[in-house]
Formats: structure tokens, sequence, C-alpha cells
């Protein structure tokens, strides 16, 4: 009987250590899990974190000011290229951008009266074509600079090519709210100036800044900016080119033929309203510059200043413009020539001309995905004289202008396609233009300003 009992008493406690030891197991077991789901989940937010952190720097560095980002397509190189590390490894990127033209007369004919065309300004190709392909690359060179590079995939006359469009440096150290730039680079003067193509909201360039900064205005130069330690956003900068594209040409004065200033302020009204507005001047000095017939062009000489006013207003319900948005943006610009025309097969002509431009557009979004647009610009000049009677430097009869609506539609941030309709009555006669585009993006993009 007691041996029957010790036994009985065994079994019991075999059972209760057996029963601890599957218990502590199963407890170890479950800790393991927890915290590997607590690394797990610490790693993602730490992750979070950092792309953050890159995205913050990046806008600092690039000194953008975004209190509501535009509706445009475009990616940061978070997005695509592995987070915080791309902000060291180049970030490469791709714009495609296609189009197809319908034009009532030839488009070869096409002139704007009073204002020959320089630089990249005209009309699209008529038919279809890939336009442009924009290949992208960027990265922090280390704690003190940041790069940027834009080489477009260009066809011209049947044979393609690559081209250098922007290529420069930029500091991300320097005290005080300064930075500094250098190398090829799109000017800082106007509102769309410096704004790549694919973030335009129409497809084409308003008239003043095609017949008075050849579309864009872009060369080799060093710019410094300052954005002031206040409340309210103040920028002012200050910029030395070399004056080799127009409206500049010949690299005059030793190679430092252009200077230009601006200043822009802005700030929120409210949760759904912000504005901009800014002035900028650009003197450029110009030997043998060219316009109108490329294969026999107009030459100027002598001295090109024009200044630039610009508001831009934009809504977006708690300023969430994904929703619903609407910007209204407007330019004035005011341009003096004074120097010497040479007319094909003339003697050179003293040239002397004050002239106007301007353009009002209303972009707006009413629901996700889809934005209806209109624009309306215009030019204007004074006479120049009667020694320039018959020459495509008179005075036209009627301020030329252009009325344009545009619709689009954006499948993600990373597509749009594009519907424009122009009627242009600033060339020898009315024209009736269609224009469709698609726009496409792959790899890293950063985010536009405002």
């Amino acid at each position: 009987m007691s041996i029957r009992l010790h036994g009985v008493v065994l079994c019991v406690f075999a059972s209760l250590f057996t029963n601890s030891v599957l218990a502590q197991s199963g407890e170890i077991e479950s800790l393991r899990v927890a915290l590997d789901e607590m690394r797990a989940d610490y790693e993602t937010r730490i992750s979070a974190l950092e792309k953050r952190l890159a995205i913050a720097e990046q806008n600092a560095n690039a000194g953008a000011y975004s209190p509501q980002t535009a509706p445009a397509v475009s990616v940061t190189p978070e997005t695509r290229s592995g987070g915080a590390a791309s902000a060291f490894n180049p970030a490469i990127g791709v714009i495609f951008q296609g189009q197809a033209w319908n034009y009532a007369n030839n488009p070869d004919d096409y002139f704007v009266q009073g204002f020959p065309l320089g630089g990249e300004a005209g009309l699209f190709d008529e038919g279809m074509s890939i336009g442009e392909a924009e290949i992208n690359i960027s990265a922090n060179v280390d704690d003190k600079f940041t790069a940027w590079l834009t080489a477009p995939l260009v066809i011209e006359d049947g044979e393609s090519g690559v081209e250098i469009e922007e290529a420069w440096l930029e500091t991300t150290a320097l005290p005080a709210g300064l930075s500094a730039r250098f190398g090829r680079f799109f000017s800082g003067i106007g509102y769309l100036n410096n704004k790549h193509a694919h973030s335009w909201d129409f497809a084409d360039q308003p008239m003043p800044y095609q017949a008075f900064l050849g579309d864009q205005y872009l060369d080799d130069g060093v710019q410094v900016r300052w954005i002031a330690p206040t409340d309210l956003y103040v920028e002012t900068g200050a910029e030395v080119f070399r004056g080799s594209r127009y409206p500049a040409a010949g690299s005059a004065n030793s190679g430092y033929g252009s200077k230009s200033l601006f200043v822009n302020i802005g700030g929120d009204v409210g949760s759904d309203h912000s504005w901009l507005a800014g002035l900028s001047h650009l003197n450029a000095r110009s030997i043998d510059r060219e316009s109108g017939d490329e294969s026999d062009p107009l030459l100027f000489s002598g001295d090109s200043d024009t200044t630039i006013a610009q508001f831009v207003w934009k809504w977006a319900p708690n300023g969430n413009w994904k929703q619903r948005n609407l910007i209204i943006q407007s330019e004035l610009f005011w341009r003096t020539e004074q120097g010497d025309y040479t007319l094909p097969g003339e003697l050179p002509l003293a040239y002397d001309n004050d002239q106007r431009g301007w353009y009002l557009q209303a972009v707006y979004q009413p629901l996700p995905r889809w934005r209806f647009g209109t624009r309306i610009d215009s030019l204007s000049m004074d006479d120049p004289g009667a020694a320039f009677d018959g020459s495509p430097l008179a005075a036209p009869s009627d301020d030329p202008m252009r009325y344009s609506l545009m619709a689009d539609w954006s499948n993600s941030e990373f597509s749009r396609v594009r519907l424009q309709f122009t009627h242009d009555d600033a060339g020898p006669s009315d024209e009736i233009q269609w224009g469709l585009q698609y726009i496409l993006s792959i790899g890293a993009h950063g985010g536009h300003s405002f």
C-alpha cells in the first residue's frame, strides 16, 4: 500500500513538472514571437522616420517653399529608391513626354509680328512625336553640397542626341538662410521660368515667356539666395550668368553678360488659401543675337532689360489639394531693348523699343484626377519707327493675343494625359491649334515647389 502511494505521488509530481516545463516553453515561444513583432514594428517606424527626414533635408536644401504643393506629376526619391540611403546615392528618374499637334495653317510660316522669336520659342512640330525624354540624376555630394543633372534625349532633323540641360551644384550648409548654386540652371526670375516643362499646367509657355525669354532663360552662372527667418516667407536672390543664351548672346563682358535680381514673398491665409508674389529683373547683353527665320535670322546687339511681376493664389479645402483645388496665376512683363538690329542683307539700324506682355490663367480640379484650365496671354509694343516698316520688327496693327483651354487626367502622380485647344490671334492669320500630350514618370523625381 505504501509503495502504491509513493508511486501515485511520484506520478503526480512528474505530471506537474512536465506541465510546468511545457508552460515555460510555451511562454518563452510567446515572448520570442512578441519580441520579433516589436522589432519589426520598430524597424518599420524607424524606416518611415528616415524617409521623412530625407524628404525634409531635400526640401531644405532646395530652398523650396510649398505651403501647399501644386498638383503636378511628382515622385520623391525616397518613394522609389530605397529610403534614406538615396540621400547620398544618386536618385535617377526619367520623364517621358509625347504629343500630337494639328494646326489650321502651315506651322513653318508662323511668326509673331514685331516679336521675332528666339531661343527655344515657337510651335511644336505638327503630327505625332515622342517629344523630349528627360533623364534626371540627383544626390547629396556630402554634408556641404547637393548636385543635379538633367539630360534630355532629343530628336532634331531625324537624328537623336543627348543634351545637358541642367548641371548644377548647390550648397546645403551655409549659415543664416543663405544658399549658393553654380553651374547651368534655369534662372529664378519670374514664376514659370525655373519650372520644368513636365510641371507646366499647359503644354506650352505663355507668349511673354516665348517672346522675351526664348521660352525659358537657361545659362551658365552663379546664384545666391537668402531666405529670411520670418513667419512670412521672404526670399531674395541675385544671379550672374555667362550671357550665351537668349535673350543674351555672345557671352559679352568677358563672359559675365547677364545679371538678375529677384524677390518673392508669400504665406498662408487660414487653412484653405496660400499665395506667392514676386518681382524680378534681368539685364542681358547681346552680341549678334539671332531671332526669327533660322536660315536668315535677324541680329541684335545691345542691352535687353526685362522686369517681371508675378502673383499666384492657391485654394484647397483644409489644404488637401488631392481632392479639390484652384490655382490662379498671372505675370506682367516689361522689356526695353536698346541697340542695333541688322535685317537680312541690310546695314544695322538703331533700335530703341518698349514692349509689354501678360498672361492670366486659372486651373481647377473639381475632383481627383481631373483638371480643367483656361489661359489668355497677350503682347504689345511701341512703334520702333519708320525705318522698320515692312520688316518683322514693325509694330503689329493689333496686339497679339491667344486663348487656350486644357483638360487633363492623371491616373496617378506618375502619369498625366492632356488635351489642349488654342485660338491663336498672334500669327499672320487666326490659327486653331489642337494638341494631345502625355507625361509619364519612372524612377525618382523630386517634388515640385510652390
